[in-house]
């Protein structure tokens, strides 16, 4: 077998006018231009593969720097104080008291996931978990966040049914607990579907790893899974570029069709068995304190993990690139620097524990190289099988990369959208017609039960889930002595974001706050996940400002920190860019766990409380593109001192047990947060809106289907609602008593909204369980 020939740095001075493919790996002339700058010489072709990788924009960032720089510019002293590690590591760690801390972190692997639906969601689980291990933590939860095309095209089922596999799968036999997401169907996701995951895991504060490599002398070891074909390119070549438009066959910039499978090797493959064994190795490794830093091999591959590991801990690399050990032995230097092959990790190592640390890996049976060590001479050096093929600065691969300052200009649609609000669309009064259009929500795709989904993913396995689906967050016990955990909801409405950026990220980050309060939590730390269009479209950039911006100023109201998170830009198919979908994850503190509070009404005699008002604010709502399919106006307000309130309430009615469930109002309204309450448990209720519609100013269809912010819905036993009625006019927060759980005759569990309609709890649940199940096919049911 014969050795691929390397380009070498000696090559390449000697070779000054040679052709290299720049723009078929992603880059642009200037940038091309720029590396030769800083190089003095050309790049050979492993410091052009390493470049374009790292140059990459969904690697470097270039195009969202300047606006993500708010997160830390707007921190304030009392945002830190829970904040142990922020943005620029693999991920956010947060303290929770008692010694403990968490780590989480949300990212994306859209198009991956549509060009191979199965492989693109389980290695994107497989790689958000592997950034929760480099901390130093076990993972101990996932979820995800799913926005696909319209429920009933043709090739949805596809791109659902692979998505929906390869998350359970990869999840399911790592044995981690999938506590919650969100699963949205849309026509604007259609050939650019979203696949966001979610990791986190728990670690001891004298257990915090870095990606830092310093320590000349000390060993660089990649352990895992042999390096391979797939995923090549991954980060420049897929995740950084458009799809294209089916009808023409071309992207925006030239990119592959959609059709065609010339982007398929850039979709990694995973193996969870394999990273299990992975998890289990480190957590051994830092047990034993026999790694200096760590860093996982995810986009950009080994590129990524030599260049940020040498630019974080200021310090040079020597790497011996043929101590790679391969599954495939014919891959190219710039190949194996290329490979974003999963479950592989890379440390540095003191020497005089590499003896040890190798003794962990062959317990495990996990294969280990040696490649190099750390220098002292700021240089990042590679050979192979002798001979220099890479000698940059490390920092300027991994940290200096190109900024732009992309042009934005307000969208010259967004006026006359904006002007054609839902006041306009005719609300009716008759209880038949309210009826049917509450049924009809309640069927609808994005509000019907998602248990088709959920129920191919494990939500208790490792015995530590308090809270999972359907309820509003997840919720993981963190230390079986004190009870101590914490809960995590994520939210976005691609629908708001489109009518006003700004005020749709604000209202992610309030509805994933509340959903956190309505648990019992405190909310403490946020991440995100801002998927949006290409960063070539002024309007996109401008819609993406506005958003960084909006959740920016909201977090600095609420005094809870962004930790980190991801871009992902190029979202779209030809010209159509997606909805603007900045997802938001909150995470938050909970004491005890048994004091947690469920969604869904458990017990018949209880009072229904409403906290909060509502407006007629109907514009993006569920009830306007469902009956209407209409989508326009302005969405509705959010009041964050308002929101910080309620969660302050809430907070203090479940410290004292006053509360049954508690139950947050969005897309849907109040409609659809009656319809989860009473199927979450199955006690129906007696509902009355007269006082409601009297006190707020609002008509039925306003009262049912509004989304106004701020609400949430709760369930308080007779026993308690004294005390309850006191905490909520002592803290000044609006309250109206709705209803009592359960109020039906015996053995007829039904909602009934006095006045207008009643559905049995039979047909309530038809409705929404039927939905899933008539467009995919039959699900196993759960045991």
């Amino acid at each position: 077998m014969n050795t691929p020939v390397a380009d070498t740095v000696e090559n390449a001075i000697a070779t000054p006018d040679r052709e290299q493919p720049f723009a078929a790996l992603g880059l642009r002339p200037e940038e091309y231009a720029e590396i030769k700058s800083i190089l003095g010489r050309r790049p050979t072709s492993g410091e052009l593969a390493m470049y374009s990788v790292m140059w990459s924009e969904h690697c470097s960032y270039k195009s969202s720097k300047i606006h993500l720089r708010q997160f830390g510019q707007k921190m304030t002293d009392r945002m830190r104080e829970r904040l142990m590690v922020g943005m620029g590591q693999n991920a956010g760690v947060v303290d929770v008291g008692e010694g403990w801390a968490v780590t989480f972190k949300v990212e994306s692997h859209n198009h991956p996931s549509y060009i191979e639906p199965f492989q693109g969601a389980a290695t994107g689980v497989g790689g958000i978990v592997r950034d929760i291990i480099s901390m130093g933590a076990r993972p101990v939860a996932v979820m995800d966040q799913l926005r696909f095309g319209a429920i009933d095209h043709p090739d949805t089922a596809r791109v659902v049914h692979g998505v929906v596999s390869g998350i359970s799968f990869y999840g399911n036999c790592l044995g981690l607990p999938n506590i919650g997401g969100e699963t949205v169907f849309d026509p604007v996701y259609q050939s650019n579907p979203l696949v966001n995951a979610l990791a986190v895991g728990v670690l001891r504060h004298e257990d915090l790893k870095l990606a830092n490599a310093s320590g000349a002398g000390n060993k660089v070891v990649l352990f895992g899974a042999r390096t391979g074909g797939d995923g090549i390119g991954g980060a420049s070549i897929l995740a950084s570029d458009t799809f294209a438009d089916p009808s023409t066959g071309s992207g925006t910039d030239g990119a592959v069709g959609t059709a065609k499978p010339t982007k398929r090797p850039a979709v990694q493959v995973g193996d969870p068995f394999a990273e299990k064994v992975l998890i289990e190795c480190c957590l051994e490794l830092y047990r034993g304190d026999l790694v200096e830093a760590i860093q996982d091999l995810g986009a950009a591959g080994i590129s990524c993990a030599t260049s940020e590991l040498a630019a974080n801990g200021g310090s040079g690399m020597r790497v011996e690139l043929d101590r790679v050990l391969l599954r495939d032995p014919t891959l190219t230097p710039e190949e194996i620097l290329m490979s974003e092959s999963q479950e592989r990790m890379m440390a540095i190592v003191a020497p005089d524990k590499l003896d040890a640390f190798l003794a962990v890996t062959r317990k495990w049976e996990v294969e280990t190289s040696v490649l190099g060590e750390v220098t002292g001479d700021g240089r990042l050096q590679i050979f192979w099988h002798g001979e220099e093929i890479v000698n940059v600065d490390p920092a300027t691969v991994a940290v200096d990369g190109p900024v732009y300052e992309r042009p934005i200009a307000y969208p010259a649609w967004l006026d006359a959208l904006q002007d054609d609000s839902a006041s306009a669309l005719p609300r009716s009064t008759d209880p038949e017609v309210l009826r049917e259009q509450f049924l009809r929500l309640v069927a609808s795709p994005n509000l019907a039960d998602k248990s088709w989904v959920t129920d191919q993913y494990d939500y208790y396995v490792m015995g530590n889930t308090a809270l999972a689906f359907p309820d509003d967050a997840g919720m993981i016990r963190v230390d079986e002595q004190s009870g101590l955990g914490f809960a995590i909801a994520t939210d976005a409405n691609g629908r708001f974001c489109q009518l006003d950026p700004y005020a749709g990220a604000q209202l992610a980050l309030a509805e994933a706050y509340r959903n956190v309060a309505v648990t019992g939590a405190v909310p403490a730390a946020v991440t995100d996940c801002l998927n949006f269009g290409s960063p070539e479209n002024p309007e996109v950039m401008w819609q993406f400002s506005q958003a960084v911006t909006g959740l920016a100023d909201a977090c600095v109201e609420l005094g809870i920190p962004v930790t980190g998170g991801n871009v992902s830009f190029y979202n779209q198919t030809g010209d159509t860019p997606i909805h603007p979908t900045p997802v938001v994850g909150v995470l938050g503190i909970i004491d005890d766990v048994a004091r947690r509070v469920p969604s869904g009404w458990q017990d018949p005699g209880d009072n229904i409380y409403l906290l909060g008002v509502t407006s007629t604010e109907l514009s993006g709502s569920a009830w306007a593109g469902v009956i209407h399919d209409h989508l326009g106006g302005r969405p509705p307000q959010v009041d964050l001192a308002h929101e910080k309130r309620l969660a302050q309430l809430l907070h203090a009615a479940s410290q004292q047990s006053l509360l049954g469930s508690a139950h947050d109002l969005a897309d849907g309204g109040l409609a659809q947060a009656l319809a989860d309450c009473v199927l979450r448990f199955g006690v129906g209720a007696r509902v009355w809106l007269d006082e409601l519609m009297d006190r707020d100013g609002v008509d039925a269809a306003a009262a049912l289907f509004s989304e106004s912010t701020g609400r949430v819905l709760v369930s308080v036993p007779r026993e308690d609602d004294v005390r309850f009625r006191g905490l909520c006019d002592g803290r000044g927060y609006p309250v109206l008593r709705i209803g009592v759980t359960d109020a039906s005759p015996a053995g007829e569990h039904e909602l009934e909204v006095q006045g207008l309609f009643t559905v049995s709890l039979d047909e309530l649940r038809s409705a929404s369980a039927d939905t899933l199940p008539a467009a995919f096919g039959a699900t196993v049911p759960r045991a």
